[in-house]
């Protein structure tokens, strides 16, 4: 899984997982709803039009397989929060 940050700073809290997806909020609730909803926006899109990457591009393939996985529980009702957290 790739790693989960949090940052305090001005009275907002950050989460970012794996330098990809972030959320911020004036509490950690509303820091972590918008980091899923963020998660979710990416992997929805993956599913629905697939990724290409360029030769020059350099991925993280388990991060890709997290995200393909998230995407199947996603896409089967189920909620990510348990495999993010």
């Amino acid at each position: 899984m790739p790693a989960l940050t949090i940052k305090e700073r001005e009275g907002k809290v950050r989460l970012t997982l794996g330098g990809f997806a972030h959320g911020e909020g004036a509490s950690l609730q509303e820091a972590a709803d918008g980091l899923v909803s963020s998660i979710l926006g990416l992997v929805m899109a993956f599913r629905s039009t697939g990724f290409q990457a360029c030769r020059e591009l350099r991925f993280d393939l388990e991060t890709m397989n997290f995200l393909h996985e998230l995407g199947d529980v996603a896409a089967a009702g189920g909620d990510i929060r348990a495999r993010i957290f």
